[in-house]
This record gives C-alpha cells, sequence and structure tokens, in this order.
C-alpha cells in the first residue's frame, strides 16, 4: 500500500556558527596574529551560535499549497535546504514522503556544461526515475519551457530566464508526488509566470502537496490553501492567506515623519481599518489621524493623500486638500478618512499624506507611508483595472433555439 504523499517538520531548529573556522595550524596562525597586531577581540563560544530556524513546526498534505513568507533573513531559504535535504537540521525531525520535485535556485541541481537535453535526463536521474520514464514526458518538458531552439545547448550559455523557465518545468512534470519551490520564478517573464502558476494549480489539484516561497505576495494569495510567516526563524502566524498576509504588511509600516512632528504637526501611524491586502478593483479606506500646533500657518498650505508605485516611485494617484475643500488641521486632534477604487494591476503600492503648497506647488511636510498589497482578483492584461462587464449572444449553432440565448460573465474582468 503506497504512502500518501507529504513533508513535515516537527519541532525543528538550525544552528549556523558566526566567525571563521580554523581547523588546522596553517590557518589558526595568521588568524591569531591578525587578531592581536589588530586588537580583535576573540568571539567567545556562546556569541558564535546563530540560531537560522526555532522549534519550526508545520505539516503539507495531499492539495495543500503553503506559502511561505517573511523579510529577508526570516528563514525561508534555510527552511526549503533542509526540506529538500541540501542541508539536515541541527534538532527536531523533517519527514517527506513520496519523490520530491524542487527547484530552490535557478540553475539548482544544472550541470553547466551539459546541455539542456542532457540536463533533463540528469535531473530525472536524480529523481530516481529510469530513462524511459524522462522520454516519455521530455516533449512536453521542452515544449513548456520554450526552449527547444537551445535544448541542445550548453545551459552555461542560457540566460537567468532560460535557466528557470527549464527547471521549473523539469521539476513540475517529472510527475514529483511533493513540489518545492523557491522565489526564481520571478525570474520569468510574465507569460511564463502566468502559465508556471496554472501548473502548480493543477498539481495541487490533483493532489500533490506544493511548498511556494514567494515575495510576490498576490500570488501566494492566489494559490495557496495556507500560509506561514516566518520572523527570526519562528513562525509569527500561521492561518489563511490573507490574514497571514496582513499581518506581514502590518510588521513593515513606519511611523510619523520627524519633519512634521517639527513643523507643529504629529502624525499618527496610517491605519487600513478593513485590512493590508484588497482585490484588484475593490476600495482601499486609509485613516490618518494626530494633533496639530500651528501658529500663523499659511493659508496655502493643506493636507494630501496619494498612492505611488514603489518599482518607479511615481504617483498612482493624488489628491489634494485644495481639491476637495478640505483644510489644514491647525489646532488640537484630527483625523482624515481616505477612500480610494484600487483599479491597478496587482502588486505592492505605498500610500503617504504629506501638506502640499499650493502656492508653490510643492510638498513641504512628509507624513507616514502605510504598504499596501493589491491582490489578484479575475486575471486581465494591462496596468488598470477596469472592471470589464461581459456579454455574449447568439452562441449557439445557427437555428438551434440557444443561439438566440444572451449570456453575461458573473465577473468582472
Amino acid at each position: 500500500m503506497s504512502k500518501v504523499p507529504g513533508l513535515s517538520f516537527d519541532h525543528v531548529w538550525k544552528r549556523f556558527r558566526r566567525g571563521q573556522a580554523h581547523d588546522s595550524l596553517r590557518d589558526l596562525l595568521p588568524a591569531l596574529a591578525r587578531r592581536f597586531t589588530r586588537g580583535e577581540r576573540p568571539v567567545a563560544e556562546h556569541e558564535r551560535d546563530f540560531w537560522a530556524l526555532r522549534d519550526l513546526s508545520f505539516s503539507v498534505g495531499p492539495g495543500d499549497v503553503l506559502g511561505i513568507i517573511g523579510p529577508n533573513g526570516a528563514g525561508k531559504s534555510t527552511t526549503l535546504k533542509i526540506l529538500n535535504r541540501v542541508m539536515e537540521p541541527t534538532a527536531g525531525v523533517v519527514n517527506t514522503t513520496g519523490k520530491v520535485g524542487a527547484l530552490i535556485e535557478v540553475s539548482a541541481g544544472f550541470h553547466q556544461d551539459l546541455t539542456g537535453r542532457q540536463n533533463v535526463f540528469l535531473q530525472g536521474a536524480i529523481m530516481g526515475m529510469r530513462k524511459a520514464e524522462v522520454q516519455r514526458k521530455f516533449d512536453e518538458i521542452v515544449e513548456f519551457s520554450g526552449v527547444a531552439e537551445f535544448i541542445d545547448t550548453p545551459v552555461k550559455r542560457y540566460s537567468s530566464g532560460m535557466n528557470a523557465r527549464l527547471g521549473f518545468s523539469i521539476a513540475a512534470h517529472l510527475e514529483p508526488d511533493v513540489l518545492i519551490i523557491d522565489e526564481v520564478l520571478a525570474v520569468g517573464d510574465a507569460s511564463f509566470q502566468q502559465k508556471a502558476f496554472g501548473r502548480i494549480e493543477a498539481m495541487a489539484t490533483g493532489g500533490a502537496p506544493v511548498v511556494l516561497v514567494s515575495h510576490q505576495l498576490d500570488r501566494i494569495a492566489q494559490l495557496c490553501t495556507k500560509a506561514i510567516l516566518l520572523d527570526k526563524g519562528t513562525i509569527r502566524m500561521s492561518g489563511p492567506p490573507s490574514q497571514v498576509i496582513g499581518e506581514y504588511l502590518h510588521g513593515l509600516q513606519s511611523g510619523s515623519d520627524p519633519r512634521a512632528r517639527a513643523a507643529g504637526i504629529e502624525f499618527d501611524p496610517l491605519r487600513a481599518p478593513n485590512g493590508l491586502a484588497v482585490l484588484s478593483g475593490q476600495d482601499l479606506t486609509v485613516i490618518g489621524s494626530g494633533r496639530a500646533n500651528l501658529k500663523d500657518a499659511p493659508s496655502t498650505w493643506v493636507p494630501a493623500f496619494r498612492v505611488v508605485d514603489p518599482a518607479t516611485g511615481a504617483d498612482v494617484h493624488s489628491v489634494t486638500g485644495f481639491q476637495r475643500q478640505i483644510p489644514l488641521p491647525v489646532n488640537g486632534e484630527f483625523e482624515y478618512h481616505w477612500t480610494v477604487q484600487m483599479n491597478v494591476s496587482p502588486g505592492t503600492y505605498r500610500v503617504n499624506v504629506f501638506i502640499w503648497d499650493k502656492a508653490s506647488n510643492t510638498q513641504v511636510l512628509i507624513g507616514p507611508d502605510l504598504q499596501i498589497e493589491v491582490l489578484a482578483s479575475t486575471p486581465f492584461y494591462g496596468h488598470v483595472q477596469m472592471n470589464t462587464r461581459w456579454f455574449a449572444a447568439k452562441l449557439g449553432v445557427p437555428g438551434d433555439a440557444k443561439s438566440d440565448l444572451l449570456t453575461e460573465t458573473p465577473q468582472t474582468a
């Protein structure tokens, strides 16, 4: 009786050592000399230990797609390497049942002097597959990867995107029982990313457990059935992806700008009462509050609000109190509510409150930022969500009664 595919971490710890390790007298003597001549303090034994993972436990079963998110240095890559047996845990137990297909680095497992064709068979052998099994899947792998023209070229001449496409195609088509994927999919172009994530969805629907690490939070929300937030090697939160994403984004927020306080306005951190993640095309509400103690403030100063694309630094949308007849706070506490419809493509955006001088057309004070994640809803192409309503008529065979029916898609696109 075959075992159910899956993987689990059971109270896993991973320790690394800081500083240099000297395992020979030849290395030790120069290090001692440098320490004495430069006055370097030797690192105490207890200071050498760095725990990348601390008592980490989770499990992924059939049909589960686990998203792992967190800041750089949180322990995501260490977790994946332990899952893929690239390294062993210091303590705890890791259980993996079934054949694992892993894509942890762009060219993970590739022999750079071998051709793409040879690497397909090499990866199959590493996964324990027979040559006949790889041959059966070979054409499908190459077609999916889009590198057919270069399949007999050494992979050391491939671009990073070609490496990523071929590596993913191998990992996803050699029928793994469990699939582990790192951030490398961000290397591929938009068309391939869409195709790759469609393949992941198909695998999960078919019952294959999937572990996905990505900074593309909209993809985590779209694909994953559950998520965990890692922070300094521990699980800060686990649960539904939307809730875990919201907790992650809350940890990235900044407080008041000191220049604003110095001028007599103190901003509290911005708040999004309905959460920091919103579907493309839906409303986002932001609340800004604080205290003002302004004397003889210029009459041309007004409060202002904007949405910024962090990738370009350009304003996606901005509005001032002058345009909406909202006055500047002068004395006492204040609170503003902004609601905008996020008709933008999925991704990360930043909202910001500031003080604008309408006379000079310059910003004079900058308030706090808030990072917002716009998640994918109904797919579309381009930069703007237009909320298309799609009607179709006369779809049947001419003369068929059904051809006279008028149909409407129930979703916006």
